[in-house]
């Protein structure tokens, strides 16, 4: 990994550096690593900005090991969250290797103050976990030498990053296709923010099924939740005002089906005699709610450990098998599923 640059404090970015200086990004990240090809003059005013705002120059050789790892994720209220970071310590602690956790909630102010402490504290690389980096940042990322890996990329990657995911698309068909199996026609879906790649996936693979049965889809039972359980009793509560409601319930995450489950409680039906209910996730939690919960497992552990070894590789400048890794998914069938009444 080449040389990168740590804030002491720092409060600019290496762009505003540039800005200031009159010069590109690409000259200011020639001057950091100590680059021949930049004229003298504008080596001493990139230098000068670089002292007055408190950066210093944390050669790194080739094969160091990594002693700090940055994962961030858009936010951390969720059991989900608490999986992935589970995978991630596992393979950090053997390694030696720190971890700092933080949330950026989606906001640019934030995500420059998470940019300014990484900085300050001088990272050897980033796992992101579904969030969009601005461009500038991750420029930036890429000036400082910090290796970066993308896990569950919230859009079509366009970052010059390994990404890791879950077969989403499959595990919306094959949770689908189960309930078709049961008997079932009329399914509804919880569908997820549709600005993640992961929810248009399980979308798609739910659309897959029902046009593999021979069945239309009807956009009415479709609606969006946030992934929350609030959201999948809302959007749960809507199926059921519907002239025809759905007899089974596709949840694209577990925490929204819970929640589904709960809206039928008060409406006084039972899970699965009145309607059958699949989440997505295997959280836990869903092994001991009532009824145990049918889902569709994705490998949370798995992609955080993956994560770690792949920036761990990259810290020591070899290459990953992939640029881009998709693990499996899988049905796991519990008490939640049964045919139509």
């Amino acid at each position: 990994m080449g040389a990168r640059e740590a804030g002491a404090g720092g409060k600019v970015t290496i762009t505003e550096i540039a800005r200031q200086a009159g010069v590109s990004v690409p000259t200011v990240s020639r001057v950091v690593n100590g680059r021949s090809d930049v004229s003298p003059q504008t080596r001493a005013r990139v230098e000068d900005l670089l002292r007055r705002h408190g950066y210093r120059k944390r050669p790194t050789a080739p094969g160091t090991r990594a002693a700090l790892l940055d994962l961030v994720f858009d936010d951390l209220d969720s059991p989900w969250a608490v999986e992935i970071i589970r995978g991630v310590e596992e393979v950090a602690h053997a390694a030696g290797v720190g971890t700092v956790v933080s949330a950026i909630h989606g906001r640019s102010g934030d995500a420059r103050e998470w940019m300014r402490n990484l900085r300050a504290r001088a990272s050897d690389g980033v796992i992101l976990v579904t969030s969009a980096l601005d461009p500038t940042l991750h420029e930036e990322l890429r000036i400082l030498g910090v290796p970066l890996v993308v896990v569950d990329p919230a859009g079509s990657p366009s970052l010059d990053a390994p990404t890791i995911g879950a077969a989403n698309w499959s595990g919306g068909l094959a949770a689908t296709e189960h309930l078709l199996s049961l008997g079932h026609r009329r399914i509804g879906l919880i569908a997820g923010p549709p600005r993640l790649l992961c929810s248009r996936a399980r979308l798609d693979g739910y659309r897959a099924a029902l046009e593999g049965a021979g069945i239309s889809p009807d956009a009415s039972l479709v609606v969006t939740g946030d992934f929350r359980p609030e959201s999948g009793f809302t959007a749960c509560t809507t199926l059921l005002g519907l002239p025809e409601p759905p007899t089974a319930l596709f949840a694209a995450s577990d925490q929204m089906a819970l929640g589904a489950i709960e809206a039928l409680r008060r409406h006084g039906l039972r899970v699965p005699q009145d309607m059958s209910v699949v989440g997505f996730d295997d959280l836990p939690e869903v092994r001991w709610s009532a009824p145990p919960l049918t889902t569709i497992r994705q490998p949370l552990a798995d992609m955080g450990e993956l994560a770690v070894r792949t920036v761990l590789r990259l810290t020591r400048d070899e290459q990953p098998d992939s640029p881009r890794v998709e693990l499996g998914t899988d049905l796991v069938v519990r008490a939640s599923t049964a045919p139509p009444a």
